[in-house]
Order: structure tokens, then C-alpha cells, then sequence
């Protein structure tokens, strides 16, 4: 029996081995791939330009870059960051502080947010697309910040809950012996004690954000331009890879790998200044 069980946990400790080293080998063949393809494209002129003229759908174009990609992303993602925290913070903090009598609740409130994280982001694009064509409005960057805040809002809400849920009661409850009512409690002890981990929730609900594709694409919609209203169209880096590829001129589709750099970057670096700001361990 003895020597059974030291074999299957041989047999699962190298079955797991593997599939790491399958995944960080997938990894960086992804990485090395468009850096391959795309770091001859890459320069200064590209990040800091737009585009001159119909430069996605396979146009040929007349030189530039991706600017208006760029900042259509970060305009895009951090003011849906921004809605979303002003939704999720209350609502983690609700469930942690409010709903505690009342578990069964809870529970199903915790479900419910998690099917809608795993709710594929096409669904909430064509969501968002049926709300603007019942409103009578167009692709614009108002429309795409709403969109992708709806998509990462339960993704927030639950970052958030796991953080908080790792609050001793016993603060809760010290702080109640202190007369403090509950608001106060959730957001002087609460929010304080947990903001190292809730800057972790944000900063995953924005490298999501800024990565998908698939919310923005019926919209944000697309435009050479920089937008500088929130009734304008506004080009997105996972957009703007996904037109580029479409043509058959090859520096496109290098260009294409360039803004995949720039893209996997801004991930890369939110990811590791979440892993710095862990939340604290009690």
C-alpha cells in the first residue's frame, strides 16, 4: 500500500512537472514569436505617431503609427477602472460587513458574480451593442468605458471579497465596541487594513480591461484619430492587432506584432506591481 502511494505521488509530481514546463514553454515561444516578428517595426516613431491615413481593414496606408491605439486603450481602460471601482468597492464591502448574517445569501451572491466572470466578454460586446442601437447611439468611447466596466466589474467585486474576507472578525468587531457604526467600519477599518489587496483587484480588472478585444469590438468602434470626447470612436491595441493582421502587406501585420509588444508590456507590468502590492496576512 505503502509503495503504492509513493508511486502515484511520483507519477502526479511529474505529470505536474510536465504541464509546467508544456505551459512556460508555451509562453515563451508566444513571447519570443512576436518579439521575432515585431521588434524590427517597434520604435519610437510607431509608439508616439498615429496613423496617416485608412490604416487598418488592409489598407496600405501612408506610414505612422499606433498612438491612437495606445492612448484609445488607456483612455478606455482607466476610466472603466474607474466606474467599476466606484461599483465594486461598495458592493464588496457590503457583502463582508452587511450581508455576514445572512450566509446563504452570500453564497449566492458570491455565485452569481462568479458566473458572471466567466461569462465569455463577446456576450457582454453584443450586450452593450443592443443597448446602443435600443438607445439610438453610436460606436464611441463612452460607450466601450461602460461596456468593459461592466465585464470587469465582477472580476473586481470578487478580487475585492477574497481580500476582505481574509479581515479578522475580531477587528470588526472592535471597532463596533467602539461605536462605530457599520459604514464607518467598512471604510475607515475595512478599506484601510485591505488597500494594498484592493490596488491588487484594480490593477487585474485593468489588465483585463485593457486587453480584450472582443467587449469593445461592436462599441468603441475605430478611428485613426486620438478621441477627445466620449462621443468618439476610439482604437484599441487588441483591435488595432486584430484589423492590422487582416492585411496581406506584411509590415502591417509586423506592425501588428510591434503593438503586440507594447500590449504584452503593459500587462507584463501590471501583473508584477500586482504581485508587489500583496495584501497583508493575518
Amino acid at each position: 500500500m505503502k509503495l503504492r502511494r509513493k508511486w502515484e505521488e511520483k507519477f502526479f509530481h511529474g505529470l505536474s512537472a510536465v504541464v509546467t514546463l508544456v505551459i512556460v514553454l508555451v509562453l515563451v515561444d508566444l513571447i519570443w514569436s512576436i518579439i521575432a516578428k515585431g521588434a524590427s517595426s517597434l520604435s519610437w516613431e510607431v509608439v508616439s505617431n498615429s496613423p496617416k491615413s485608412a490604416f487598418y481593414f488592409g489598407g496600405e496606408g501612408e506610414g505612422g503609427g499606433f498612438l491612437n491605439a495606445i492612448a484609445g486603450s488607456f483612455y478606455l481602460a482607466i476610466s472603466a477602472v474607474v466606474v467599476s471601482f466606484v461599483v465594486s468597492l461598495p458592493v464588496a464591502l457590503f457583502l463582508n460587513i452587511y450581508l455576514l448574517k445572512y450566509p446563504k445569501l452570500l453564497t449566492a451572491c458570491r455565485f452569481f458574480l462568479d458566473v458572471l466572470w466567466g461569462i465569455p466578454s463577446i456576450v457582454y460586446g453584443a450586450f452593450g451593442y443592443l443597448i446602443l442601437m435600443y438607445l439610438g447611439y453610436r460606436n464611441s468611447l463612452g460607450a466601450g468605458i461602460i461596456t468593459v466596466a461592466t465585464l470587469i466589474s465582477p472580476i473586481m467585486i470578487r478580487a475585492m471579497d477574497e481580500v476582505l474576507k481574509t479581515i479578522p472578525i475580531g477587528l470588526q468587531e472592535a471597532s463596533y465596541a467602539l461605536g462605530s457604526t457599520k459604514t464607518e467600519t467598512a471604510y475607515k477599518v475595512f478599506f484601510r487594513q485591505a488597500f494594498p489587496g484592493l490596488a491588487t483587484a484594480v490593477l487585474l480588472a485593468f489588465g483585463r480591461g485593457i486587453g480584450d478585444a472582443a467587449s469593445v469590438l461592436f462599441t468603441a468602434g475605430f478611428t485613426d484619430l486620438v478621441p477627445h470626447k466620449l462621443s468618439d470612436p476610439a482604437a484599441t491595441l487588441p483591435l488595432f492587432i486584430y484589423y492590422q493582421l487582416q492585411s496581406p502587406n506584411e509590415d502591417l501585420q509586423n506592425l501588428a506584432y510591434a503593438a503586440s509588444i507594447v500590449l504584452t508590456m503593459i500587462i507584463l507590468i501590471t501583473s508584477l506591481t500586482a504581485r508587489f502590492l500583496k495584501p497583508k496576512k493575518y
